[in-house]
């Protein structure tokens, strides 16, 4: 019998899934089905458990330098025949070779087994009811002779695995181990900065400010068995945030390739985000579709991510996504670093090239990735320089980086018209405030005393937002003042800020003050004394002006 040796790279070609090469020897004509064993074990993260379909038996040995030979091919089942033929046609094979050696020589000729062409065998295979055998992950198991296409079994795929394009193993002479490539998406939340115009794991905001947040997920490459591929982002808000914006703001893009970063749109340092995509994304939110729940947990479905790509060849490169949405910090939200404002997400996936993406079963999803908000109080106290005693009545008008002012009722004036007066406690609150400054306008001083002119800033400075992952995130806060502003105190744990603002009795004379600080206000005995000390101080200086002239200097 003639026998042909030639190498056999399908059996690792796809994914270089299989360890070593292998000699294939093609019979001259069919032979009686072989009968001998051998053992065969999947390793890896990929799923637990998998279906294996023998698509030919065949008589194999080990040969030199670990290589493999095999006699006798042919089909393993005429259904399995009845199965593989059409599919192998369908992807060019000629009609007229149908026997078991043609179709193996057919497969090995320019890499014909492609990923999207054993995941059609696969299909074909699970359809027809040809028989499988199930292998357990990890687990050495014994199979007849010949070539076997390994599939995971999809009911066996856990969070944060994947089940990637079949693999095709040669089974006979010494055991074969074969590691399916794990290639499983990814997913990570982000808020944008307003100060820096950053995207971080943790920012601080205003309440009621537009906040944006930005979910991205990467596709890996190397994805060639899918003919669809969609994706979920599942997000879970805090009760601090506000979900009426979501919807109505969210944006999704896709771009093509695993690296490059994730800038799909422009920010500022206002806060605003642009919906323009960048160089290289593209705007596929007409094709996604929000759904909000009433505890606020949403969901954002992506269409065919391969067709928005525009094909196979682009998604075999992988692929970024990115969701950009507005969920402002509502009136109910955390003050302070202890609790914050957490908004966390996941991705949900497709379990497999064989799921159906129709529902929700045939997805599988990451594990979750999460960013934080955080903001402050602020509370101005208006006082005397007659030992910090509280004033009421003053009117400040307080002014953020935006150009807005502070409202009676705690809101803020977009016109910067708005005024506040300070009440008998001598308290002005700021309640839900961004880093950065405020400038401070005494408009009119309570009774008695004298208002400063200008403005002065107070500033707020939170540092230590831009981390790696939110748990190490420990923000250290601070805050300054200008003269007659004072800095009082900040506690990051609450958020919450004091400063004071100095007023200084009507008709006080200046050069009383020590360090911007008067004397007790209405303690007119100490104003007395101080007169008389002065009065006395100009004679005594005079009598020595004339003891040292003699008495003969004339003016």
């Amino acid at each position: 019998m003639n026998k042909k040796v030639c190498s056999f790279p399908i059996l690792f070609a796809l994914l270089a899934l299989l360890i070593g090469t292998c000699a294939v020897v093609f019979p001259a004509s069919a032979q009686a089905a072989p009968t001998s064993t051998g053992s065969i074990t999947v390793s890896g993260t990929v799923a637990s458990s998998y279906d294996a379909y023998q698509i030919f038996s065949a008589n194999v040995v080990d040969g030199d330098s670990d290589a493999k030979t095999f006699t006798d091919l042919v089909w393993a089942s005429d259904a399995v025949r009845d199965a593989a033929l059409p599919v192998l046609h369908s992807a060019g094979m000629p009609n007229s070779q149908t026997t078991a050696q043609k179709a193996a020589e057919w497969l090995n000729t320019d890499s014909h087994l492609t990923g999207a062409l054993s995941a059609q065998l696969a299909r074909s295979l699970q359809s027809s009811g040809a028989v499988s055998v199930a292998l357990n992950a990890g687990t050495a198991a014994k199979l007849p002779s010949g070539y076997w296409l390994i599939v995971a079994d999809d009911d066996a795929i856990a969070q944060g695995e994947v089940g990637t394009a079949p693999i095709m193993a040669l089974v006979g002479g010494g055991a074969v181990t074969v590691k399916p490539k794990a290639a499983t998406p990814k997913v990570s939340k982000h808020v944008l900065e307003d100060s820096t115009a950053a995207w971080q794991k943790a920012a601080d905001a205003t309440v009621a400010d537009d906040l944006y947040w930005r979910l991205s997920a990467t596709v890996p490459a190397g994805l060639t068995a899918y003919d669809t591929y969609a994706v979920r982002f599942v997000d879970t808000m805090g009760a601090g945030l506000d979900p009426s914006k979501v919807a109505a703001s969210m944006r999704v893009y896709v771009a093509a390739g695993a690296d490059g970063g994730f800038d799909a749109v422009s920010a500022d340092k206002d806060g605003r985000v642009g919906t323009e995509p960048a160089k290289g994304w593209t705007d596929i939110t007409a094709q996604c579709a929000t759904k909000i729940a009433a505890d606020g947990t949403f969901t954002v479905r992506t269409g065919d991510l391969i067709a928005a790509l525009g094909g196979a060849d682009a998604f075999t490169a992988g692929a970024r996504v990115v969701a950009v949405y507005n969920a402002p910090l509502n009136s109910a939200c955390n003050h302070g670093i202890a609790k914050g404002n957490p908004n966390e997400a996941y991705l949900c996936y497709p379990r497999s090239p064989f799921a159906d993406q129709s529902g929700d079963a045939g997805f599988t999803r990451t594990p979750s990735d999460d960013a934080c908000a955080y903001t402050w109080d602020l509370a101005l106290t208006k006082r005397s320089s007659d030992g910090d005693k509280p004033l009421a009545g003053a009117v400040l008008s307080i002014a953020d980086d935006r150009g807005r002012t502070l409202a009676a009722d705690g809101t803020w004036d977009a016109e910067g018209k708005a005024t506040v007066t300070t009440g008998e406690d001598g308290r002005v609150t700021v309640s839900g405030v961004d880093s950065g400054k405020l400038e401070v306008c005494e408009l009119k001083a309570p009774k008695g005393y004298t208002a400063f002119e200008g403005t002065r800033c107070v500033t707020v400075k939170a540092e230590s937002l831009d981390v790696d992952q939110v748990a190490a995130a420990k923000p250290k806060l601070t805050i300054t003042a200008e003269s007659p502003l004072r800095a009082d105190s900040a506690d990051g744990s609450t958020g919450s800020l004091e400063a004071s603002l100095i007023n200084t009795p009507t008709g006080t004379p200046p050069s009383i003050t020590t360090g911007g600080f008067m004397p007790s206000t209405g303690d007119m005995a100490m104003y007395a004394a101080a007169a008389a000390a002065v009065a006395g101080a100009a004679l005594i200086v005079v009598a020595l002006l004339v003891k040292r002239g003699g008495g003969s200097h004339k003016e």
